[in-house]
This record gives C-alpha cells, structure tokens and sequence, in this order.
C-alpha cells in the first residue's frame, strides 16, 4: 500500500475527458456523492487512477462553498486512492456538507472506491 502523504492525484480536467466518464454510464451513489466511473483500458502504461470533482451551483450557491468541498473531496480521494486500480472517476456531489460530516463522508467514500474495484474485478473476470 503506498503511502498516502506522497500518492499524487492525477485530475480529469478536460470537458472530453468528463464527457466520456459520463457517457459510459456506470455509477454508484450514497447520500452525499454520487460516483461515476469509466476503467481505464491503457494495457502499456503504468496503471493509475484520475479523479474529477463535480459541485453544481444548485448545491451550493457561493464559490466559498464549493471549493471547500471540492479540496476536502480532493484530499480524502488521495488518501483512499490505493483501493483503486486503472480506472477514471468523476465525484459529483449530490448535497452540501460541512466540517460536522467528514467522517460520514470519508466512510461513503471509501465504501464507494470498495465497490467500484470490486465491479471492475468482476467484469475482468466476465471477459476472460
């Protein structure tokens, strides 16, 4: 397990690159977040995992807002990210939260990352 201090992020950022996130269509969801996911199919390359944070207006009016939620989503994403292999993710947030619910929201999100590994391991196994 790699050390989560120095596991660095690699982001979605293009609209392309959310787009095809979206467009495959597989997601999960708890109370706070919804996750999309798309496995990565690069065979050559070092396998690694790309995240995205989506914070609509409608769940948060100010800017003040949505960026704290994005930067505590973008740290707890890095220190849970070993769980995944080969895959993009796009985090969308589905209602606000504050200080009060990191800890729900931490538990969400690694229950989450549990799940979308073991789909994909799943579907692995489907196709060989």
């Amino acid at each position: 397990m790699p050390n989560p201090a120095t596991t660095k992020l690699l982001m979605i950022r293009k609209t392309d690159e959310f787009s095809s996130v979206f467009i495959f269509r597989k997601r999960f969801s708890t109370e706070f977040l919804v996750v999309h996911y798309k496995p990565n199919e690069k065979q050559n390359e070092v396998p690694q995992v790309r995240v995205g944070f989506v914070v609509a207006k409608k769940v948060a009016k100010l800017a003040v807002d949505r960026n704290y939620m994005r930067r505590v989503l973008r740290e707890l994403s890095r220190q849970e990210l070993y769980v995944l292999d080969n895959v993009d993710i796009v985090i969308q947030v589905k209602k606000p939260f504050k200080n009060s619910n990191f800890l729900k929201l931490k538990q969400e999100l690694v229950a989450l990352f549990v799940k979308i590994q073991k789909k994909i391991a799943l579907e692995k196994t489907k196709h060989v």
